[in-house]
């Protein structure tokens, strides 16, 4: 039986559009939830009370208004994948490598395997508000599993594949997930060890290959399920569907105690990638974007699944080694025309080209300095507000016709569009090269609690200022509230917009804590605001620092700026809480295992050259530590002294900034070692309890090398 939504859709849209009209005035009204079931779905809003809940089945506010990026009509999971597939049935939405051959996914495919899985998950015992816990690679079955959890009126809930099974059994039991879609052996082992934890639990399906145990299901298991069952039992479960209620579950990364459930209503999901083709309608129809992030990360659900879907772009999945060397070799494939990469990846690219750089004859070295040149000129200008003459017209168009295309093409990233960075800010020497070969990569912010991005940086004139976020996007609100002890300007960075998360799954204390009764999200971020309505980021409040002395000092900014003066070091960690000074642990930058992602003692090729060029002759931490204990006053050691001392006498604003002792760790920093979590960020609690005997020794004993 075909959807009911597909017989009459223009009759559809007007009953639905009555339907969010009704639902409006209810939600204005302060209406409560009541037991009497509410049927117009899967567009209905339910009427609600509050901005925030709690509760799996629970729904909240909107937060429409009559602002024009504000008042669009929500529209619901379901419709944002059927009404493209309705109008768009044979345009390529998915494409992955598969025995060295490219298979792809038309929208109607991808619409209609998405029902079939939702009606076997209906079949296989899933209940409404219940979770389907998805985990593996980037993969055509992971996204079809998120939709078909969604349809059937459960909760899709994403899990790292680097997660512990410790770490999937707190997942499994916050979301009380019935079902579990992974992809290989390795996932369902970790799930296996705590599976006699997990009393919700009724099914276990293997996407890729033939399962590995007894009673596992496999993907076409799944299909041949949902083929073989009825509409009428999906079509009630999409009846009952609210736009205002929860569908996905994005967990943190934990850098401060357990993951927390962060609840993402259908509204704020779809409302992000319409909002982004109201702002980029040119665009439509003809884009590639390529999926490497891990989907858990809600910068990849937001982009790679609902943006995708709302500008009908083809959505490319990376190899699952993507991380670990393949995703050259595939931007290649693919030459995406929207690129986004948290600080690590840029990191490699840097790496990558500035070694092949090297490796120039001398000549072409000259070319590629003056094109750069040239290329960096042009963003200048355009920062500076001053326009190029015209023999720097004339010289940049001569570079990217002559260089910078065909190095761009070299890397794949030729038909790029725009360049994002997220999580993390990107070290501005890194910024100021891709600017220089014209791949502009741009800054934004945002965290899992407000869905998508608050402020955002453009390739354009009075929109983009290296180091800052950008300007905040029309779609949400922000304030800055006031803290004790901050700096006259800054405050904590408040958000309010449809985005908004609803609240933290069965964790009311942090909820209240998080989100205020006017719909107010308080983020734990220090900024300001320049002249110009840039926003910069200057601490995080959990992560400050307050020295023995009193003084309240953010490490983040004072750890970039080792960085830049090192350019060997991979990461400064600044450590001073309750102490009489300030220390820094240093990690080099060092090789990774690519299968375990596990770093290894070998410096990477760039970091040896660097060595190289100050006099030192170490090839791998082991030896960088050696030399520098037993040469204090040698080159490397000397060095670092000197970059600390750099710091020390140009951007430290006070005594209590300056930076008086320093080390280098055993190793450098990675999830397998558990100082990153799965989205790169540093867990400081964790490096902190690690190495809490070094820590105590550089402020108990001498260390005639570590002074500075």
């Amino acid at each position: 039986m075909a959807c009911a939504f597909a017989v009459k859709p223009l009759r559809t849209v007007r009953v639905l559009f009555h339907i969010s009209s009704v639902s409006r005035r209810f939600l204005q009204s302060g209406s409560t939830v009541t037991s009497t079931p509410y049927r117009y779905g899967p567009d209905q809003i339910l009427p609600a009370t509050s901005y925030k809940t709690w509760e799996a089945d629970g729904a909240v506010k909107l937060q429409i208004t009559e602002e024009e990026f504000k008042s669009k009509p929500p529209v619901s999971v379901f419709s944002l994948l059927h009404r493209t597939a309705t109008a768009y049935p044979d345009t390529p939405a998915l494409a992955v490598k598969r025995d060295g051959e490219w298979k792809y996914w038309s929208y109607k495919e991808y619409y209609n395997e998405s029902r079939q899985v939702a009606k076997a998950f209906i079949r296989l015992g899933l209940q409404r508000f219940h979770g389907v816990c998805i985990m593996g690679a980037n993969a055509p079955e992971w996204v079809i599993a998120n939709f078909g959890a969604i349809y059937a009126g459960g909760l899709s809930a994403g899990v790292y594949p680097t997660s512990t099974p410790d770490a999937c059994k707190h997942v499994a039991d916050n979301c009380k997930a019935q079902i579990l879609v992974l992809e290989d052996k390795a996932c369902i082992n970790k799930f296996l060890a705590v599976r006699e934890c997990l009393p919700h639990l009724k099914a276990i399906v293997q996407w890729s290959g033939m399962p590995c145990a007894e009673g596992i299901l496999s993907w076409n298991d799944v299909l041949e399920i949902g083929n073989a069952e009825k509409e009428d039992e999906l079509e009630e479960r999409l009846s009952l569907s609210a736009i205002n209620q929860c569908c996905y579950i994005t967990y943190t990364s934990g850098t401060t105690g357990p993951p927390k459930g962060v609840m993402c209503s259908q509204d704020s999901l779809t409302f992000v990638g319409d909002m982004y083709l109201i702002n980029n309608e040119h665009i439509f129809g003809k884009e590639r974007l390529l999926s490497y992030l891990p989907l858990c990360h809600i910068a990849a659900q937001v982009v790679d699944i609902y943006t995708s879907i709302s500008i009908l772009s083809t959505l490319y999945f990376a190899e699952p080694d993507a991380l670990k060397g393949s995703l050259g070799k595939t931007l290649q494939e693919v030459r995406p025309t929207s690129f986004m990469g948290v600080p690590r990846v840029w990191e490699k690219l840097f790496e990558g080209v500035s070694l092949a750089a090297s490796q120039m004859s001398l000549p072409k070295k000259i070319l590629l300095k003056w094109a750069r040149f040239h290329g960096l000129n042009y963003y200048k200008a355009m920062i500076e507000n001053r326009k190029l003459s015209p023999y720097e017209s004339f010289c940049n168009s001569l570079a990217k016709k002559l260089i910078l295309d065909k190095v761009k093409r070299a890397i794949g990233l030729d038909c790029i569009r725009q360049c994002i960075s997220v999580a993390a800010p990107v070290d501005d020497k890194i910024l100021e090269f891709f600017l220089g070969l014209d791949l502009p990569v741009v800054d934004c912010y945002g965290m899992s609690e407000n869905i998508t991005v608050c402020a955002f940086s453009f390739a354009k004139p009075g929109k983009l200022k290296p180091g800052s976020c950008g300007k905040i996007v029309p779609q949400t609100s922000v304030k800055l509230v006031d803290i004790p002890g901050g700096k006259p300007g800054e405050g904590e960075v408040c958000m309010r917009g449809r985005p908004i998360f609803m609240g933290y799954l069965r964790m009311p204390e942090r909820t209240l804590e998080t989100l205020d009764d006017e719909g107010w999200l308080h983020s734990g971020d220090v900024g300001r605001f320049d002249e110009d309505g840039f926003l910069y980021l200057t601490a995080r409040i959990k992560e400050l620092v307050i020295t023995a002395g009193g003084e309240n000092i953010a490490p983040v900014l004072i750890e970039e700026y080792v960085k830049k003066e090192l350019p060997f070091i991979s990461n400064a960690m600044i450590v001073g809480d309750n102490r009489k000074y300030l220390s820094v642990l240093l990690t080099l930058k060092a090789e990774v295992d690519e299968n375990t992602a596990e770093s290894l003692p070998t410096l990477i090729p760039y970091c040896q050259k660097v060595l190289n060029r100050i006099g030192s002759s170490a090839r791998t931490v082991p030896e960088a530590i050696k030399e520098v204990v037993e040469h204090p006053k040698g080159p490397l050691a000397s060095e670092i002294q000197y970059g600390i001392q750099r710091y020390n006498d140009i951007h430290a604003i006070s005594n209590a900034q300056k930076i008086q002792r320093w080390t280098i760790l055993p190793s450098d920093f990675s999830i397998f070692s558990g100082e990153y979590n799965s989205t790169l960020k540093l867990k400081r609690f964790f490096v902190l309890d690690k190495y809490k005997d070094l820590i105590d020794n550089m402020y108990t004993t001498p260390n005639p090398w570590g002074d500075a």
